[in-house]
């Protein structure tokens, strides 16, 4: 399992934890959709919280989760994407890149989950 937390890292620093824990730990897994995952993730509690966030990954045998804990209550919102430059595409795109998407409020906040289920033909190996 990795754990970072804010203020103390940043995006990068998430995606390099990432991307060095997937290859470690599940490297069956679709590395550029968990990283494009948690720059959103990461990007979006740092954008739309006023307050702290942690990003959790964690491999199973079964499946990889990549989960950020942040200090809103709101759910993430799907905007109509803005060709022109205003954005829009960053929540869309995780639900298209992970097997499953779950948000869940916490007494402080909200968890966001995005798993990914270990592909058969990995499971053989």
């Amino acid at each position: 399992m990795v754990v970072l937390d804010s203020p103390l890292e940043d995006s990068a620093t998430a995606r390099e934890a990432a991307a060095d824990y997937v290859a470690r730990h599940c490297p069956w897994a679709d590395l550029d959709a968990v990283l494009l995952v948690v720059s959103e993730l990461v990007a979006n509690a740092v954008r739309h919280t006023s307050g702290w966030w942690r990003l959790t990954l964690l491999a199973g045998r079964e499946e990889l989760v990549v989960e950020i804990d942040d200090s809103s209550d709101q759910p993430p919102v799907p905007r109509e994407p803005d060709f022109g430059g205003g954005g829009g595409f960053g929540w869309h795109m995780v639900q298209r890149l992970a097997g499953r998407v779950e948000v869940r409020p916490l007494p402080e906040g909200k968890r966001v989950r995005a798993i990914w289920p270990r592909p058969a033909e990995a499971k053989a190996n």
